[in-house]
């Protein structure tokens, strides 16, 4: 029974991911500009944000009624189920208001509190990651058709490549690109994509050694900390601590430790403030 509703959540998450890039990507208007802004004046929603999670939460509601759901742009509902969809209808929004392509739909689905489906499309790329707990994690599209992910081999820390991102309030930011210049010395370099959920993906498929960030929210990492994990990588917070949103690590199981222990020493979980 649980293998049979796992794989009816995987489709439905496929499906509706699907459905919000045609839309992200097809109805994007050419004047796009800012709906709302949230912690700080450039930290952005758009028209597009608002109409890709309604988009989400109407398909699998007419589906699956008594699920529950946790969106970026406000959904917000219990559910009866044991289910519940979290969802960012767009992430990466600063990069898609400015045209740059690395942005994504994620959608996770929990299982009593445990994520057990994510699905991350980054239409752009021409790729769609998707992963089952226990199942592994897998990948289709452009770049290397259907296969499935494994994170890289195990580089020592000065050999990593590590990916991050900044926070939209300045202190914060401020903090962060100090933790940064602290780190650069000690890896091979630092990526900043602008989208969590595909720097997780990217650490899943291999491109990546390792990923940070302080900040993020459940639906910017529910799907891509599964589909990283599913592909051999280790996830985490601070020393013995989940993800959350005072730390998020993934990383390849040799670069965890030593990168969770760096982060650990440079106060990367601090708001700077």
């Amino acid at each position: 029974m649980t293998d049979a509703l796992h794989t009816e959540l995987l489709q439905l998450a496929f499906q509706a991911a699907a459905r919000a890039c045609d839309l992200l990507r097809d109805g994007r208007p050419a004047d796009l500009g800012v709906a709302a802004t949230k912690s700080s004046p450039v930290d952005v929603v758009t028209e597009m944000d608002i109409a890709a999670e309604k988009l989400i939460t109407g398909l699998i509601a007419d589906r699956r009624p008594d699920d529950g759901f946790l969106g970026e742009e406000g959904a917000a509902v219990e559910g009866t189920s044991g289910i519940r969809w979290v969802v960012d209808p767009l992430d990466g929004t600063v990069n898609y208001l400015y045209g740059l392509p690395s942005w994504a739909v994620s959608i996770a689905a929990e299982q009593d509190g445990e994520t057990v489906v994510g699905v991350v499309a980054a239409p752009m790329r021409g790729e769609t990651f998707r992963a089952v707990r226990g199942r592994g994690a897998w990948a289709s599209g452009a770049w290397a058709g259907e296969r499935k992910l494994a994170c890289r081999a195990d580089a020592p820390l000065d050999q990593a490549l590590v990916s991050t991102g900044f926070n939209y309030v300045a202190d914060v930011r401020a903090h962060q690109a100090e933790v940064a210049a602290r780190l650069i010395p000690l890896v091979r370099d630092i990526r900043r994509g602008g989208s969590a959920a595909i720097d997780l993906c990217d650490v899943a498929a291999g491109r990546l050694d390792g990923f940070y960030e302080r900040g993020l929210n459940p639906w910017d990492y529910a799907a891509g900390d599964l589909i990283a994990r599913e592909a051999g990588a280790l996830t985490g917070g601070r020393p013995q601590e989940r993800v959350s949103r005072e730390l998020t690590i993934a990383a390849t199981p040799g670069v965890f430790e030593p990168l969770q222990r760096l982060l650990e020493d440079f106060g990367a979980w601090h708001d700077g403030t």
